[in-house]
């Protein structure tokens, strides 16, 4: 990956890793990779939005689903590990498919052999690779991992664990646990024992002195390091759900977890890749101990909660974004290929939460919410209808005025390609104007803002917008000092 010298380090991919790791990443130029892919898990996940309007919630966005089918698409990862030139990952995912069949199981490890095979390409020779996953999967995971990286490069395999309630009535052992696979590419790689050491507890620093074993032996694997000992293959890292790290993301990891990693396993100024990042966890890890970062994920949400975390988190940080539209020709091919992920970055466009989800007439009619004070006090919404098509008429704008009413709204934006008509804004017009008494003016309350009229950067005209008030604010990072991780 060659930066020129005033391009930032940093990288955030909205797109599909696997097309990504191909068009925009260097072979052999990654030094750590961090991947909590999707799991086999058949569930799917919602973001929550706080409400800053007092309400309980004002949004559940269905971001992503673990749910997997044999599809075309399965077919064609299968078919791209058969001419990746990786023999032993091609036979194993064919004894593998022999075994499971056309089934949810194949048709995810399709998808994943592929790109750990790509994976595999870009790590430097003494790079690592930490894959994170659940049980459901694990032992087919790791059957993969020795395929594509050799059994002999094997290091660890690390258990997460963490709690919950459980159920009165369960009939077996509470799966609480996660596995996280490291395994490294070539002959040596990078492991700072000295950064992620723990103290040793009262008891055995009374049994043993530093550098001898109670018989005396030096070189056990017991020896006492005045530093205190590497940690066992056993974690046990929370996130507090109502903490101050957590960004209701559904399955975000705690920062503590991945600064172990990323101390382990790389050192200062090198490149850690994170091909399914999520809400970034990895990324803000890296920035927090001095590393280089790609972030990549396919939808657009992610990408802008990442955006956020990261300017919240660490003020005046440098990082493009790419592959989210630039242009009025790029937003339109994004709304073919997708409309939600369309509707996702054009709200994020007038600082809006995303509102709904992938399930039909489950948003009302609203695709985002823009929070304001009119008064400088209380907290108010517009509310955001998005139109990606052609045909844009009056009926578009009455529906909209209907949905500011029924959600008791004073303000509402209308986002669309095709240039309004007269009709259209005529209809806009009559829905008359709010006052504010925070700035002595009155606004429109039903604009109407053009796709290229926001590439020129015209937005709502609303008094004192929050654009951060419908998400969990990230804590700043004091990157003046280390912190002392663990």
């Amino acid at each position: 990956m060659a930066a020129s010298s005033n391009r930032p380090a940093n990288h955030l991919y909205y797109g599909d890793n696997l097309d990504v790791l191909r068009r925009e990443i260097a072979d052999g130029s990654v030094d750590l990779v961090y991947l909590d892919p999707p799991f086999n898990s058949n569930a799917n996940y919602n973001i929550l939005f706080k409400s800053p309007t007092g309400a309980a919630a004002d949004a559940q966005v269905e971001v992503f689903g673990d749910t997997w089918k044999w599809t075309d698409a399965s077919e064609i990862a299968f078919d791209e590990v058969r001419y990746s030139g990786n023999l032993r990952a091609f036979e194993l995912l064919r004894a593998m498919r022999t075994f499971l069949g056309d089934n949810d199981m194949m048709a995810y490890l399709s998808m994943m052999a592929i790109r750990m095979i790509e994976i595999h390409r870009k790590l430097k020779e003494t790079g690592s690779v930490f894959l994170h996953c659940d049980p459901t999967a694990s032992h087919y995971l790791k059957l993969l991992l020795d395929a594509v990286f050799g059994a002999r490069r094997y290091r660890n395999e690390i258990i997460w664990c963490y709690t919950g309630p459980g159920s009165p009535g369960m009939r077996q052992f509470m799966r609480k646990h996660d596995v996280i696979f490291w395994f490294n590419k070539g002959d040596s790689w990078t492991f700072n024992g000295d950064a992620v050491r723990v103290a040793h507890s009262p008891k055995t620093r009374e049994n043993y002195k530093p550098g001898l074993t109670g018989s005396g032996f030096v070189g056990a694997d017991h020896v006492i390091h005045e530093r205190g000992k590497i940690p066992e293959d056993y974690w046990t890292y929370a996130i507090a759900p109502r903490g101050r790290e957590y960004l209701g993301y559904p399955t975000q990891k705690p920062v503590a977890l991945l600064e172990r990693i990323i101390a382990a396993s790389s050192n200062e100024g090198d490149v850690v890749l994170d091909p399914f990042c999520g809400c970034g966890t990895a990324v803000h890890a890296a920035q927090k101990l001095g590393r280089q970062w790609i972030g990549i994920d396919v939808t657009h949400l992610a990408i802008s909660l990442i955006e956020k975390r990261m300017q919240a988190a660490f003020p005046g940080v440098a990082f493009t974004v790419e592959g989210t539209p630039k242009d009025l020709e790029s937003a339109m091919d994004l709304a073919r290929r997708d409309k939600y992920q369309f509707q996702w970055w054009a709200v994020s466009m007038v600082d809006a939460m995303p509102y709904g989800g992938r399930k039909k007439g489950a948003d009302g009619g609203v695709d985002g919410i823009i929070y304001f004070k009119p008064d400088g006090k209380r907290t108010e919404r517009a509310i955001v209808s998005v139109k990606g098509g052609d045909n844009v008429g009056v009926g578009m704008i009455r529906d909209l005025h209907s949905a500011m009413e029924r959600e008791k709204a004073p303000a509402g934006i209308f986002l669309c390609k095709a240039t309004p008509t007269g009709a259209m804004e005529k209809e806009a017009a009559a829905v008359g104007r709010f006052a504010a008494a925070a700035t002595g003016k009155t606004y429109p309350r039903l604009q109407i803002i053009t796709l290229a009229e926001l590439f020129r950067g015209k937005t709502p005209d609303l008094p004192l917008v929050d654009p951060t008030a419908a998400f969990r604010r990230a804590a700043r990072e004091d990157t003046a000092r280390q912190a002392s991780l663990f």
